[in-house]
């Protein structure tokens, strides 16, 4: 198989999530209510790693505004505390 071009890789955003309301179907609801089916698609989001209090989210790169809108419209208590591009420095 071919080598996929460097242009045409998907860039990734890491997004730290803290707050008391921090889980896996908290954030996807959120995500789901602000921007739909095709806007959770686009956004391709991945938990890459899961913990009490804190979750590093990985997504597209071209949807982080819409991502960082919802969650400030949001009512529940998560907050985007940091992002990079790569994973080890949102660790």
């Amino acid at each position: 198989m071919k080598a996929i071009k460097p242009s045409k890789h998907e860039r990734k955003r890491y997004l730290l999530i803290v707050g008391r309301d921090c889980n896996k179907k908290n954030i996807e609801d959120i995500i789901l209510e602000f921007i739909g089916v095709l806007g959770y698609s686009e956004a391709s989001p991945q938990f890459i790693k899961v913990s009490s209090g804190n979750i590093v989210l990985s997504i597209n790169r071209e949807v982080l505004d819409k991502i960082r809108t919802c969650f400030m419209m949001s009512a529940k208590d998560i907050e985007i505390k940091k992002v990079s591009g790569s994973v080890s420095k949102v660790k």
